[in-house]
């Protein structure tokens, strides 16, 4: 043990961190008193612990922290005992998915790290601690010795300083190293921006509770937990996430919006911040608008290639409306986005109107609703319609002044992009006439509607094969065709032990003909209208993503879980052999199966974010 401390006082000379004098001053009061001669120095002032451990970290090649609160997941720490952690001179801190970040007296023990192991069956990563900070700890989080006000975070001037960009630092997110400069809630928040950035997710929610904050972030549309801080930092937290998103942190009662613009491994990425308040406190929603994953060419959203040549006359006329349907995080905007894409070039003019505005496109104007100085979609939209434009888009018809303004616009050499919220492309019609829109109004103006949902893909490095419950193929009309393997993933690191990695757009496509122009003005049902369509092989959203499960794209389960079919019987009327005879006629020879007809014909499409 004196080899080890005459190192470290080599080591501390050698970085300049202390002089021989401070050197031969805390030696001789070792030599009396027999304590550590880290301990000693600290004690005298000459250092402090943080620089301590990070000239000894960067002597020895390995991460380096103090420990504090805020720092350590309770939880976490539990995970072995405290005669366990005493004699390994350990402490586990946080987790990251299968990554245990664990506080550790000598990190370059590899028998300790093999017990840990062994212990937890997660993997290591080793931070060195001083010896006395994880006895401390061990002390406090494995008896229950931890009061509240240890927890609470006290955010300082500088800790809350409203800036114009929000650097996350961009070394791997167990890098301790950067970490430690900041208070704890600037390091959670920062952790857990980035790792969702990392991960790919859409949505970070900060959840209050009893006992915790949830901290969960949505990948492939699914929410998935990311860490547990106790509840008592809640407040600290929704106070920083506020403070960057330029919002009211004293208003606890009323929703708030903000944004943050922040940078992340060297790419900028906005921010979308919502809060609401709570009986148990204000909760959190964060929207990651990262642009590197959008996908705006329409050949890699997943269109089958019927659907898209279909899409694209839609979009080629040089006026009329093109609406986009489908509920809440269906990926309406980006195919959107990829339609103006598309259009865009030096000679038009193309204006957008959303709310908010996601991704600044190039060639294009783009508004932001402002609802409280009485800037709506439908005021915008009557202002653009005197800038000269060639193709309008607006973000979502909501009411029926935006509607007609929209219609309108489209029946006056406008081509006019937009979104709706139904179940399915027919129904587009019926919302518009619910708005008051006159259906002779809708023949005209409508080239067409594209309903689509988000479904996920299979993992592909866990694919196996399976077969489905008789609940599922009864569901999607396969009761008759007998027991079959299909794929999906059995999970694993990789896809989050989901089986699912990514996801593809499903699409239904409605083209207005004249024939279909007749049916809509004479105020046909929808039933009238869907046979009129599927006598010319037009195909709805189950049965598009059945096609994905047929060609091993996505499970049975998940097709049924994001499409929608009303009844049994519908189901079954859809899968009539006239038109798989139709549908079969445009279907490339292998990809043929007699066994569910109303599916032959479909080719698998791209993947699409």
């Amino acid at each position: 043990m004196l080899r080890q401390k005459v190192q470290l006082g080599q080591t501390l000379l050698e970085a300049g961190v202390i002089n021989q004098d401070q050197l031969r001053a805390a030696l001789a009061e070792h030599q009396q008193s027999g304590h550590k001669l880290g301990e000693i120095l600290v004690k005298q002032g000459v250092v402090t612990a943080a620089a301590l451990v990070q000239t000894l970290a960067n002597k020895l090649g390995v991460k380096g922290c103090h420990l504090r609160h805020g720092l350590v997941d309770p939880a976490v720490a539990r995970l072995i005992d405290r005669e366990e952690g005493k004699r390994l001179k350990v402490l586990p801190m946080f987790k990251i998915r299968n990554r245990l970040i664990v506080a550790m007296a000598e990190p370059q023990n590899l028998p300790t790290i093999d017990r840990l192991q062994q212990l937890t069956g997660c993997e290591i990563r080793p931070i060195l601690t001083l010896e006395k900070d994880v006895e401390e700890f061990l002390q406090k989080y494995l008896t229950g010795d931890v009061s509240v006000d240890d927890f609470l975070v006290s955010l300082e001037e500088s800790d809350v300083e409203v800036v114009e960009r929000e650097s996350v630092d961009d070394s791997p997110v167990t890098d301790l190293d950067q970490m430690i400069d900041g208070s704890p809630v600037i390091n959670l928040v920062n952790l857990a921006m980035l790792t969702a950035i990392r991960d790919g997710a859409s949505d970070i929610h900060v959840e209050p509770d009893r006992k915790r904050t949830r901290i969960r972030y949505r990948i492939d549309g699914i929410l998935r937990e990311l860490m547990n801080p106790p509840a008592t930092m809640h407040a600290a937290i929704v106070s920083r996430i506020k403070v960057i998103g330029k919002m009211d942190i004293a208003e606890k009662r009323l929703p708030q919006e903000g944004r943050v613009h922040i940078v992340a491994e060297g790419r900028e990425i906005d921010i979308r911040v919502s809060s609401m308040p709570t009986i148990l406190g204000e909760k959190i929603v964060l929207r990651i608008l990262d642009k590197s994953n959008l996908k705006i060419e329409l050949a890699t959203l997943g269109f089958q290639p019927e659907a898209l040549a279909a899409f694209r006359r839609m979009l080629m006329k040089p006026h009329g409306l093109v609406l986009v349907t489908g509920p809440t995080g269906s990926g309406k905007t980006t195919t959107l986005y990829s339609a103006l894409d598309l259009l865009r070039s030096t000679e038009r003019n193309i204006v957008t109107v959303e709310d908010p505005v996601e991704y600044q496109l190039d060639l294009i104007n783009q508004i932001q609703v402002a609802d409280h100085v009485g800037l709506t979609f439908s005021r915008a939209l009557r202002s653009i319609l005197r800038q000269d434009p060639d193709v309008i888009m607006v973000g979502e018809i909501r009411d029926s002044d935006t509607a007609r303004v929209a219609i309108q616009a489209a029946l006056t050499g406008h081509l006019v992009l937009s979104t709706l919220h139904t179940n399915d492309s027919p129904g587009a019609l019926a919302r518009l006439t619910d708005m008051e829109v006159e259906p002779y109004l809708i023949a005209s103006a409508l080239n067409g509607v594209v309903a689509q949902r988000l479904a996920r893909t299979i993992c592909g490095n866990c694919r196996t094969s399976y077969f489905p419950s008789p609940a599922a193929l009864l569901q999607a009309g396969w009761e008759k065709a007998g027991p079959r393997a299909f794929q999906k993933g059995e999970g694993c690191r990789q896809c989050h032990d989901s089986g699912f990695r990514g996801r593809m757009g499903v699409y239904e496509i409605l083209e207005v003909d004249d024939g279909l122009r007749e049916l809509i003005h004479r105020q046909q049902d929808e039933q009238d209208i869907k046979r009129y369509l599927r006598d010319r092989g037009w195909r709805s959203l189950r049965e598009e993503g059945l096609h994905l499960v047929e060609n091993g794209r996505s499970t049975l389960e998940e097709v049924l879980r994001v499409t929608h079919s009303d009844t049994q019987e519908e189901i079954r009327a859809e899968s009539r052999p006239a038109s798989a005879a139709k549908n079969t006629s445009s279907c490339p020879e292998g990809q043929r199966d007699h066994s569910t007809p109303a599916l032959a014909g479909a080719t698998h499409g791209n993947r699409s974010d």
